[in-house]
């Protein structure tokens, strides 16, 4: 696979998944490709993932080296109820703040849990670093939380997915990424000179190239991503332009915005 950075600047962010059991293979992460596409449909470019153990050092260092380096750093797991969810406490001193029992916490909590229900345990996901903002969970009720440019939420798919629609509307929001994609009945090593010749001649676009096997043959995909729909337009020209002169087999695949 080849692909060439774009040479536009966009609203930035990284993701840092926190889990033990996502690194030993005992669960699989769902959360990263839905991540991706929702910011940048957007208008947000995730430019970088980490997975990362549930060792509040590690996730200290990890958080505060992205969040120097993007507009948003988006966390996922470790805020429940037990003893190895230390994210919040990590978010906090990667801050330099306290984490308490916060009451807004615990009032969105009661809309979920009567009485005895909110134990000592389930209490755990009340803990908010201080001067954070909460992020809704309609869900299972116990909040996420927004701290300066870290969004901290839910490992579980379903809740995650309500709290990034929660939080959206408050972050900064760059041109959404475009993308076209053309198919082509050519092996990826026939199509790098021509390709990378396009791309030279169209530097705010990016181009990559992704190879497939399918019915003994080779072939390869090949996807174009700009804000900008003209230039865009521009390029994919020049692809097609490049397939005719080459006499490839091709036609247009999926034009999902941000592919």
């Amino acid at each position: 696979m080849t692909e060439t950075p774009p040479a536009f600047d966009t609203v930035t962010a990284a993701l840092v998944v926190i889990g033990e059991e996502i690194l030993s293979g005992r669960t699989r992460d769902e959360n990263i490709s839905h991540i991706a596409l929702y910011l940048t449909k957007i208008g947000i470019g995730l430019r970088e993932v980490r997975v990362v153990r549930d060792v509040g050092a590690e996730i200290v260092a990890t958080v505060n080296e992205l969040r120097a380096r993007y507009t948003y750093v988006f966390t996922t797991g470790g805020i429940g109820p037990t003893h190895d969810d230390v994210t919040t406490e990590a978010i906090a001193m990667a801050f330099g703040v306290e984490a308490a029992i916060d009451p807004r916490a615990v009032e969105a909590m009661r809309k979920g849990y009567r009485g005895a229900e909110l134990s000592p345990a389930r209490l755990r996901m009340a803990r908010i670093p201080q001067g954070a903002e909460l992020i809704d969970n309609p869900v299972s009720r116990a909040p996420g939380f927004m701290l300066g440019n870290v969004i901290v939420m839910a490992g579980i798919p379903r809740i995650m997915q309500v709290m990034l629609d929660a939080v959206a509307p408050r972050l900064k929001k760059g041109r959404p990424m475009l993308a076209r994609s053309v198919r082509i009945d050519a092996p990826e090593g026939d199509m790098a000179t021509g390709l990378a010749a396009v791309q030279a001649v169209h530097p705010d676009v990016q181009i990559g190239s992704y190879p497939f096997f399918e019915k003994g043959r080779l072939g390869t995909y090949v996807v174009l991503r700009s804000v900008d729909e003209g230039l865009l337009a521009a390029a994919l020209g020049a692809l097609w332009g490049l397939i005719g002169s080459e006499g490839f087999s091709a036609a247009s695949g999926d034009d999902r915005a941000g592919l």
